[in-house]
């Protein structure tokens, strides 16, 4: 995708275009973009904070899981307990 084609599925996402914010949430996810998908979770994307959580996850970024939890989200939370459970196991 050229930086003018996303540029434009930008300006769709920011106008309420559902459709466009689900393809950059996808093309985010794909290139492990979480600045694009903080911006789009902060517009309000349930789907890119999602993302996010699955992101952070498989990278194992702590600092991300617990910045998600810290503002309310109960997945990264989850995955934060799991992963202090792991490391009481070891």
């Amino acid at each position: 995708m050229s930086d003018s084609d996303l540029d434009a599925l930008r300006k769709r996402a920011a106008q309420g275009d559902p459709d466009a914010v689900a393809e950059l949430v996808e093309l985010a996810g794909e290139r492990e973009d979480f600045e694009e998908l903080r911006r789009l979770a902060d517009a309000g994307s349930s789907d890119a904070v999602d993302q996010l959580v699955e992101l952070a996850t498989e990278k194992g970024d702590v600092d991300e899981l617990r910045r998600l939890a810290g503002g309310g989200n109960s997945d990264a939370a989850d995955v934060l307990a799991e992963l202090a459970d792991e490391a009481t196991e070891d």
